[in-house]
Protein backbone atom coordinates (compact mmCIF):
# COMPACT_ATOMS: atom_id res chain seq x y z
CA UNK A 1 0.00 0.00 0.00
CA UNK A 2 2.67 1.97 0.49
CA UNK A 3 4.23 2.03 -2.69
CA UNK A 4 1.08 2.35 -4.26
CA UNK A 5 0.35 5.68 -2.30
CA UNK A 6 3.32 7.18 -3.10
CA UNK A 7 3.78 6.00 -6.72
CA UNK A 8 0.24 8.09 -6.83
CA UNK A 9 1.99 11.16 -5.76
CA UNK A 10 4.99 10.96 -7.66
CA UNK A 11 2.80 10.83 -10.59
CA UNK A 12 1.83 13.82 -10.54
CA UNK A 13 5.19 15.83 -10.05
CA UNK A 14 5.04 18.26 -13.10
CA UNK A 15 1.74 19.47 -12.42
CA UNK A 16 0.26 22.74 -11.33
CA UNK A 17 -2.40 24.75 -10.38
CA UNK A 18 -4.29 26.95 -12.53
CA UNK A 19 -3.59 30.52 -13.72
CA UNK A 20 -6.30 33.99 -13.29
CA UNK A 21 -6.31 35.96 -16.64
CA UNK A 22 -3.67 38.09 -14.98
CA UNK A 23 -1.34 34.92 -15.25
CA UNK A 24 -1.33 34.87 -11.32
CA UNK A 25 -1.72 31.19 -10.03
CA UNK A 26 -4.58 30.65 -7.66
CA UNK A 27 -4.41 27.69 -6.32
CA UNK A 28 -7.48 25.70 -8.43
CA UNK A 29 -6.40 22.46 -8.85
CA UNK A 30 -7.89 19.07 -9.15
CA UNK A 31 -7.17 17.13 -6.32
CA UNK A 32 -10.02 19.14 -4.80
CA UNK A 33 -12.52 18.70 -6.63
CA UNK A 34 -11.40 14.67 -6.49
CA UNK A 35 -11.20 14.66 -2.89
CA UNK A 36 -15.20 13.86 -1.34
CA UNK A 37 -15.41 16.60 1.57
CA UNK A 38 -12.81 18.68 0.23
CA UNK A 39 -14.30 20.01 -2.95
CA UNK A 40 -14.40 23.56 -0.73
CA UNK A 41 -11.12 23.80 -0.29
CA UNK A 42 -10.70 24.24 -4.32
CA UNK A 43 -8.95 27.68 -4.60
CA UNK A 44 -6.90 27.34 -0.80
CA UNK A 45 -3.90 26.16 -0.39
CA UNK A 46 -3.82 22.65 -1.34
CA UNK A 47 -0.34 20.61 -0.07
CA UNK A 48 -2.54 19.06 2.72
CA UNK A 49 -5.41 18.51 0.03
CA UNK A 50 -2.95 16.30 -2.51
CA UNK A 51 -1.88 14.41 -0.07
CA UNK A 52 -5.38 13.43 1.13
CA UNK A 53 -6.42 12.83 -2.74
CA UNK A 54 -3.57 10.32 -3.04
CA UNK A 55 -4.41 8.73 0.38
CA UNK A 56 -8.14 8.54 -0.76
CA UNK A 57 -7.62 7.16 -4.03
CA UNK A 58 -4.79 4.38 -2.60
CA UNK A 59 -8.52 3.29 0.09
CA UNK A 60 -6.33 4.64 2.80
CA UNK A 61 -9.07 7.31 4.29
CA UNK A 62 -9.02 5.61 7.32
CA UNK A 63 -5.50 5.70 7.81
CA UNK A 64 -4.63 9.72 6.75
CA UNK A 65 -6.04 12.47 7.90
CA UNK A 66 -8.76 13.69 5.13
CA UNK A 67 -8.36 17.29 5.66
CA UNK A 68 -6.92 20.67 3.88
CA UNK A 69 -5.53 22.01 7.23
CA UNK A 70 -1.37 21.26 8.14
CA UNK A 71 -2.94 21.61 11.67
CA UNK A 72 -5.82 20.09 11.62
CA UNK A 73 -3.81 16.62 10.14
CA UNK A 74 -1.15 17.22 12.99
CA UNK A 75 -3.35 17.16 15.65
CA UNK A 76 -4.99 13.89 13.67
CA UNK A 77 -1.71 11.81 14.11
CA UNK A 78 -1.10 13.19 17.65
CA UNK A 79 -5.30 11.98 18.73
CA UNK A 80 -4.06 8.07 16.61
CA UNK A 81 -0.66 7.82 19.08
CA UNK A 82 1.05 8.09 15.39
CA UNK A 83 3.38 11.28 16.06
CA UNK A 84 7.38 11.10 15.02
CA UNK A 85 10.44 12.88 15.37
CA UNK A 86 12.00 10.78 12.82
CA UNK A 87 11.47 10.69 9.11
CA UNK A 88 8.64 7.73 8.12
CA UNK A 89 8.90 6.35 4.69
CA UNK A 90 5.43 7.14 2.73
CA UNK A 91 4.82 9.27 5.89
CA UNK A 92 4.08 12.90 5.99
CA UNK A 93 6.63 15.82 7.18
CA UNK A 94 5.09 19.49 8.59
CA UNK A 95 6.94 22.29 8.49
CA UNK A 96 6.47 26.13 10.97
CA UNK A 97 5.11 26.91 13.91
CA UNK A 98 2.90 23.81 15.30
CA UNK A 99 3.81 21.93 11.72
CA UNK A 100 0.83 24.54 9.95
CA UNK A 101 2.91 25.91 7.21
CA UNK A 102 3.20 22.78 5.12
CA UNK A 103 3.71 19.67 4.60
CA UNK A 104 4.88 16.73 2.26
CA UNK A 105 5.36 12.91 1.94
CA UNK A 106 8.75 11.42 2.42
CA UNK A 107 9.61 8.88 -0.45
CA UNK A 108 13.25 8.42 0.91
CA UNK A 109 15.64 9.52 3.66
CA UNK A 110 18.94 9.53 5.21
CA UNK A 111 21.21 10.17 8.31
CA UNK A 112 20.73 14.34 7.11
CA UNK A 113 18.38 14.65 4.14
CA UNK A 114 14.90 13.51 4.03
CA UNK A 115 13.67 13.27 -0.29
CA UNK A 116 9.84 14.51 -0.66
CA UNK A 117 6.83 14.62 -3.04
CA UNK A 118 5.41 18.07 -1.99
CA UNK A 119 2.27 20.09 -3.44
CA UNK A 120 1.53 23.62 -3.27
CA UNK A 121 5.56 24.45 -3.79
CA UNK A 122 8.21 25.66 -6.11
CA UNK A 123 11.70 24.96 -6.85
CA UNK A 124 12.65 26.93 -3.73
CA UNK A 125 10.45 24.86 -1.81
CA UNK A 126 8.20 27.61 -0.40
CA UNK A 127 5.53 27.11 1.38
CA UNK A 128 3.12 28.57 -0.93
CA UNK A 129 3.78 27.65 -4.65
CA UNK A 130 2.72 26.59 -8.24
CA UNK A 131 2.39 22.54 -8.16
CA UNK A 132 3.83 19.14 -7.25
CA UNK A 133 7.63 19.16 -7.30
CA UNK A 134 10.44 16.47 -5.56
CA UNK A 135 12.59 18.17 -3.04
CA UNK A 136 15.44 17.28 -0.72
CA UNK A 137 15.06 18.88 2.60
CA UNK A 138 17.44 18.70 6.26
CA UNK A 139 16.52 16.75 8.79
CA UNK A 140 17.70 18.84 11.30
CA UNK A 141 18.31 22.91 11.49
CA UNK A 142 17.12 25.63 9.82
CA UNK A 143 13.79 24.70 7.64
CA UNK A 144 13.74 21.33 9.52
CA UNK A 145 10.59 19.32 9.77
CA UNK A 146 8.66 20.38 12.95
CA UNK A 147 7.55 16.59 12.72
CA UNK A 148 6.00 13.31 11.08
CA UNK A 149 3.53 11.03 11.14
CA UNK A 150 2.91 7.53 11.06
CA UNK A 151 0.73 5.86 8.49
CA UNK A 152 -0.74 2.32 10.03
CA UNK A 153 0.53 0.80 6.49
CA UNK A 154 -0.70 -2.69 6.71
CA UNK A 155 2.85 -3.74 5.77
CA UNK A 156 4.22 -2.21 8.60
CA UNK A 157 6.82 1.25 9.12
CA UNK A 158 10.16 1.97 8.39
CA UNK A 159 11.61 4.70 9.94
CA UNK A 160 14.49 6.04 11.62
CA UNK A 161 12.63 6.12 14.74
CA UNK A 162 14.36 3.92 17.02
CA UNK A 163 10.88 2.98 19.08
CA UNK A 164 9.84 2.10 14.93
CA UNK A 165 13.16 -0.17 13.85
CA UNK A 166 15.87 2.96 13.98
CA UNK A 167 16.33 2.30 9.92
CA UNK A 168 19.16 4.61 8.67
CA UNK A 169 18.27 5.16 5.71
CA UNK A 170 15.43 3.49 3.36
CA UNK A 171 13.54 5.17 0.03
CA UNK A 172 10.21 3.33 -1.94
CA UNK A 173 10.35 1.36 -4.59
CA UNK A 174 7.66 3.70 -6.02
CA UNK A 175 10.84 6.20 -5.94
CA UNK A 176 12.55 4.52 -8.70
CA UNK A 177 9.90 5.36 -11.10
CA UNK A 178 9.43 9.04 -9.98
CA UNK A 179 10.01 11.57 -13.20
CA UNK A 180 12.48 13.38 -12.09
CA UNK A 181 14.73 10.47 -12.79
CA UNK A 182 13.34 9.33 -16.01
CA UNK A 183 11.34 6.10 -17.46
CA UNK A 184 12.92 3.00 -15.75
CA UNK A 185 14.41 0.54 -18.48
CA UNK A 186 12.46 -0.70 -20.89
CA UNK A 187 11.89 -4.76 -19.69
CA UNK A 188 13.16 -6.17 -22.54
CA UNK A 189 10.02 -7.93 -23.20
CA UNK A 190 6.39 -6.90 -24.55
CA UNK A 191 4.06 -6.85 -22.44
CA UNK A 192 0.74 -8.25 -24.74
CA UNK A 193 -2.56 -10.69 -24.41
CA UNK A 194 -1.57 -13.98 -23.92
CA UNK A 195 -2.54 -17.44 -23.18
CA UNK A 196 -1.42 -17.92 -20.66
CA UNK A 197 -2.34 -14.51 -19.54
CA UNK A 198 1.01 -12.42 -19.32
CA UNK A 199 2.08 -11.68 -15.37
CA UNK A 200 5.16 -10.27 -13.90
CA UNK A 201 6.91 -7.37 -11.74
CA UNK A 202 7.06 -4.82 -15.14
CA UNK A 203 3.45 -5.38 -16.09
CA UNK A 204 3.00 -4.29 -12.39
CA UNK A 205 5.17 -1.58 -13.00
CA UNK A 206 3.10 -0.07 -16.01
CA UNK A 207 -0.36 -0.84 -14.30
CA UNK A 208 0.57 1.09 -11.04
CA UNK A 209 2.35 3.93 -13.40
CA UNK A 210 -0.71 4.72 -15.71
CA UNK A 211 -3.29 4.56 -12.69
CA UNK A 212 -0.42 6.85 -10.80
CA UNK A 213 -1.42 8.68 -13.92
CA UNK A 214 -5.31 8.94 -13.45
CA UNK A 215 -6.08 5.82 -15.48
CA UNK A 216 -8.86 3.50 -14.41
CA UNK A 217 -6.89 -0.10 -14.10
CA UNK A 218 -6.16 -2.76 -12.00
CA UNK A 219 -2.88 -3.14 -10.75
CA UNK A 220 -2.70 -6.98 -10.00
CA UNK A 221 0.66 -7.62 -12.20
CA UNK A 222 -1.57 -9.38 -14.63
CA UNK A 223 -1.74 -8.19 -18.47
CA UNK A 224 -5.31 -9.32 -19.53
CA UNK A 225 -7.94 -7.85 -22.27
CA UNK A 226 -9.34 -5.11 -19.51
CA UNK A 227 -5.58 -3.88 -19.17
CA UNK A 228 -4.99 -3.93 -23.11
CA UNK A 229 -7.69 -2.20 -23.74
CA UNK A 230 -6.90 0.81 -21.20
CA UNK A 231 -3.17 0.73 -23.45
CA UNK A 232 -4.81 1.12 -26.41
CA UNK A 233 -6.92 4.17 -24.80
CA UNK A 234 -3.57 5.20 -23.54
CA UNK A 235 -2.06 5.07 -27.07
CA UNK A 236 -4.47 6.70 -29.23
CA UNK A 237 -4.29 9.81 -26.61
CA UNK A 238 -0.75 9.92 -26.93
CA UNK A 239 -0.99 9.53 -30.41
CA UNK A 240 1.11 6.19 -30.84
CA UNK A 241 0.01 3.36 -32.94
CA UNK A 242 -3.14 1.38 -30.70
CA UNK A 243 -2.67 -1.83 -30.94
CA UNK A 244 -3.02 -2.85 -26.96
CA UNK A 245 0.80 -3.47 -26.90
CA UNK A 246 3.44 -2.05 -24.53
CA UNK A 247 6.52 -2.08 -26.55
CA UNK A 248 9.40 0.42 -25.62
CA UNK A 249 7.50 3.32 -27.41
CA UNK A 250 4.46 2.97 -25.15
CA UNK A 251 6.62 2.07 -21.82
CA UNK A 252 8.31 5.06 -22.04
CA UNK A 253 5.29 7.55 -22.94
CA UNK A 254 4.09 6.19 -19.54
CA UNK A 255 6.94 8.15 -18.01
CA UNK A 256 6.80 11.11 -20.85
Amino acid sequence: MRDEFTALLLGQVGQHEGRDPDGTWNNRQRYSTETPGLEWSDGQPWCATFEAWAAHRAGMDALWPMTASCLTAVAWWRDHGRWSDYPVLGGPFYLGPGGGTHTGVVVAYDADTISTVEANTNDSGSAEGDGVYLKSRPRRGSGSPYGYGVPAFPEGTVSADPALGGVPAARTAAQATAPASGPPRWPGRYLRVRTPMLHGDDVLMWQRRLAARGWSITADGWYGPASARVCRAFQQRHGLAADGVVGPVTWSAAWS
